[in-house]
């Protein structure tokens, strides 16, 4: 269905639903390489005007990528809630715009409503948002997720403490663990991005984990980011493991480019789910996605970098997720070229997740020959914490030596703390308390920087 809109009698057209989203987007080096993107401010006015008077219920009759030819297009349509969708069903994009800012758009509300959303629908009215809109909306969604610590509440922001080590050395590896509990991180989880992906390395790692948690009863859970097949295995191994980790994207053959389908990720739920580790809740996948990846699979179809980032929530969405990580400048300037473009995209991708009902973490990070710097990554930080993000990334020094990218540091996460007074999840606030390691604000004890004797004991033993 082709769209339109006039501006002082210059008829702008677009070809389709999927036309009308790509170029009303705000601009990102990303849509320009793809070729989807504005020509100009005047069409990208246009294409907003014309997409704000398309009502929402057309998305449920236009898919952006072929229902016949794609089972991501097929798992939005199929698990599409009605009776939920039914307040909104009248609504335009532009009304819907409006509905989500107004008092009527409450906490309850918006809970009931998620799974009702299409990504499409996120993505088409967040690209009529302006940044204050998106974190205002985004604050008001709460979403809650447990295994062995709860995630999500109100007033709390959680941390993945991130690890990783050039060689997988296990010394190095706990020695960044102990650095980050002591600075109070590793709520949210102690993730592993391997540099091997020997079974027999992973298994190691999987193995640290498991001790280092049991042995200072840490109420958290560990996960190695290998794929999701080779966590299946270990699983059959007999291997400890928490939550099962892999990438998605938003499209059929993007997923098969990362060697999985929707199959495969009902199969590692349910695997995960079988080892019944959590002693809280059965929330057992950790998803990661990120703007540009189909277009780098060449699996884009032509869609929006964005739009497909929110397709990707509608997968993670399906298997009930512990955490789901836009990984929002990792993949390059190629993109998402500077800061002013990594800024809009986290606030995007944590609106969308948000909407849609996941409980959304954003990796605020850039590469190095990005046109980006800390100072952006400060002002990304602060508005997610303003609008709720449920966790972010803690790597010491914000400095990644395995995956050589820049991110942020356990003192960025204290920083914010102490800005907005963000708590961390109860169970772990506690276990610091008790630890020794905070004080009864849940503050980072005074004497916290000097290694305790047990960190001692256990660095000796790595």
């Amino acid at each position: 269905m082709a769209y339109r809109h006039t501006i002082d009698s210059t008829v702008y057209a677009f070809d389709d639903l999927r036309d009308v989203l790509a170029k009303a987007s705000p601009l990102r080096s990303g849509d320009r390489l793809a070729g989807v993107a504005a020509d100009s401010a005047e069409q990208m006015i246009a294409a907003r005007m014309a997409l704000a008077d398309i009502p929402l219920a057309q998305f449920l009759n236009e898919a952006v990528v072929p229902y016949e030819n794609d089972e991501v297009t097929r798992l939005i349509m199929d698990g599409h809630d009605a009776a939920a969708f039914a307040p909104v069903a009248m609504l335009t994009v532009g009304g819907f715009r409006d509905w989500l800012l107004s008092d009527a758009a409450t906490t309850e509300a918006l809970r009931r409503l998620c799974r009702a959303v299409t990504p499409e629908m996120a993505a088409a009215v967040s690209k009529l948002m302006r940044n204050q809109d998106l974190i205002l909306v985004a604050r008001k969604c709460q979403v809650t997720t447990r295994f062995r610590n709860t995630i999500g509440l109100a007033g709390r922001m959680s941390t993945r403490l991130q690890p990783n080590h050039p060689f997988d050395d296990i010394r190095g590896i706990t020695a960044s663990i102990l650095d980050g509990l002591l600075l109070g991180a590793g709520d949210a989880c102690i993730g592993i991005n391997p540099a091997s992906d020997d079974p027999a390395v992973i298994g190691g790692l999987l193995r640290l984990l498991d001790q280092l948690i049991a042995r200072l009863g840490i109420p958290t859970q560990g996960c190695v980011l290998t794929h999701v097949t080779t966590t299946l295995d270990l699983i059959g191994k007999g291997f400890p493991v928490d939550l099962v980790f892999q990438s998605i994207a938003g499209t059929e053959a993007a997923n098969r480019s990362f060697g999985i389908d929707l199959a495969l990720l009902k199969e590692a739920r349910q695997a995960g789910r079988a080892q019944k580790r959590g002693s809280l809740g059965d929330n057992v996948m950790y998803f990661e996605t990120g703007q540009g990846s189909a277009l780098s699979a060449n699996a884009h179809h032509g869609v929006d970098q964005q739009t497909l980032e929110a397709r990707a929530y509608a997968v993670a969405r399906a298997y009930e997720p512990l955490l789901v990580n836009s990984v929002v400048g990792f993949i390059g300037p190629e993109y998402l070229y500077d800061g002013k473009e990594i800024i809009r995209a986290g606030l995007e991708d944590h609106f969308c997740g948000k909407l849609l009902g996941l409980p959304l973490g954003v990796d605020i990070c850039y590469t190095n020959h990005a046109e980006a710097d800390q100072d952006d990554m400060d002002n990304l930080l602060t508005l997610l914490a303003a609008a709720g993000v449920t966790f972010i990334m803690g790597v010491p020094g914000a400095d990644d030596v395995m995956l050589n990218y820049q991110s942020t540091s356990f003192h960025d996460a204290l920083y914010v703390r102490d800005l907005l007074g963000l708590k961390r999840a109860p169970e772990f606030d506690a276990w610091l308390a008790c630890a020794g390691l905070a004080d009864a604000d849940f503050r980072i004890a005074a004497g916290a920087g000097q290694l305790p004797d047990f960190a001692a004991r256990l660095i000796a033993g790595a």
